[in-house]
């Protein structure tokens, strides 16, 4: 699963976007000071975090932005009770990628953190010149070619752009909601039946046995996942 790390020190909030990551498809990981956020994301890692600015312990949410931007450029969601004009000025130019006030609306957050990941492609994928590749697969994104096994394979659009997003994100587990929104947008509201259909196109185009998928592999009740083997 993709890593979201919550560094917050308010229990009631911790529950709230645990709860929410996980109805989404991602695995939350908690740190309640700047220490030990910074000391899980040596030791576990994440591709994002939800920072709030007013923490127990010796750094506030400023210092350890601060001290993560020398080492990192993981994307950071500031989270905060802080709505002043200066605290989001401050906050963006040191780092963040965005900014969200308490009381915010769940759906509103949990779009702003999909949207922040879509413009950080993580996981597998090479990316040089415009060429994405992992296991069997690579794709000319420029260009528009892919290539399986190196023999070459015509997509169309939405197939070529969900292949891209899996191949990108190689041996991560993307949600259903997620591939959605990364292929047809946030404001898609058709049948999600579409995704399946899209994946089972993309399986008899690029698997050996469709029927026994080895890289476009199903994740139970969450989504997909580009598999490397």
């Amino acid at each position: 699963m993709t890593r979201v790390m919550v560094v917050e020190d308010d229990p009631s909030v911790v529950r709230l976007l645990s709860s929410l990551l996980e109805d989404d498809g991602y695995q939350p990981v908690v740190a309640d000071t700047g220490p030990e956020a910074l000391e899980l994301l040596d030791s576990v890692g994440a591709e994002l975090v939800l920072l709030d600015l007013t923490l127990a312990g010796p750094w506030s949410g400023n210092e350890v932005l601060r001290r993560l931007r020398t080492t990192s450029d993981i994307p950071v969601i500031i989270v905060s009770g802080k709505a002043g004009e200066v605290d989001r000025i401050v906050g963006l130019e040191m780092g963040a990628d965005d900014y969200v006030t308490k009381p915010f609306s769940p759906r509103e957050l949990m779009a702003r953190v999909r949207a922040v990941l879509r413009r950080r492609p993580i996981g597998g994928g090479d990316d040089r010149d415009g060429v994405v590749a992992a296991g069997p697969v690579r794709m000319d994104v420029d260009r528009h070619l892919v290539t399986v096994h190196g023999h070459s394979l015509d997509l169309p659009l939405k197939e070529f752009q969900l292949l891209e997003v899996l191949v990108r994100n190689a041996e991560l587990v993307l949600s259903r909601t997620r591939l959605i929104e990364a292929v047809w947008g946030p404001e898609y509201y058709g049948d999600t039946k579409t995704l399946d259909v899209h994946v089972k196109r993309l399986r008899t185009k690029i698997e050996p046995d469709r029927h026994r998928p080895r890289h476009i592999v199903n994740v139970r009740g969450i989504g997909y996942k580009f598999t490397i083997r």
